[in-house]
């Protein structure tokens, strides 16, 4: 089997990343639920943005903690593809983006993009989106006329 590269990205991006999703993780707003989830994404000039799931009492209006990243980085102007994310949750196993989440990561990355995930155990587990979502429908579908 060959060897996945993850060599891209520093240990010190990779720790100050699962320090900055644990960190949103505590900000979650999950009153209905009570699972908190935390992001941190790296832009691809090294800028960090954060976010936090935010739940609703309308379960549709509830966002989760990576589109809350993206959200927030788009709206000021980060520069894409992101290079790397990590997704942190208040489980003791690391749970990976929901399907939605990763649309909408498919939308501002690239399939080599590095996505992490650990829970309150300490295990990590770490992706590219490709692995996540090998056929994803990115904007290379849509014509422009």
């Amino acid at each position: 089997m060959k060897q996945k590269k993850f060599d891209k990205l520093k240990a010190s991006e990779l720790k100050t990343l699962k320090i900055e999703a644990e960190n949103a993780r505590k900000k979650a707003y999950a009153p209905y639920s009570g699972f908190k989830v935390g992001a941190a994404l790296l832009t691809s000039n090294k800028k960090i943005f954060t976010g936090c799931n935010v739940e609703n009492a309308s379960y549709g209006g509830t966002i989760c903690a990576e589109r809350t990243a993206i959200l927030k980085a788009v709206s000021e102007g980060a520069s894409t593809p992101f290079q790397a994310f990590h997704v942190v949750s208040s489980s003791p196993t690391p749970w990976p983006p929901c399907g939605m989440c990763l649309q909408v990561m498919s939308e501002f990355c690239i399939p080599s993009t590095v996505v992490m995930i650990s829970g309150q155990k300490g295990e990590e587990k770490m992706f590219h989106l490709s692995d996540l979502l090998p056929e994803s429908f990115s904007p290379q579908y849509l014509l422009k006329s």
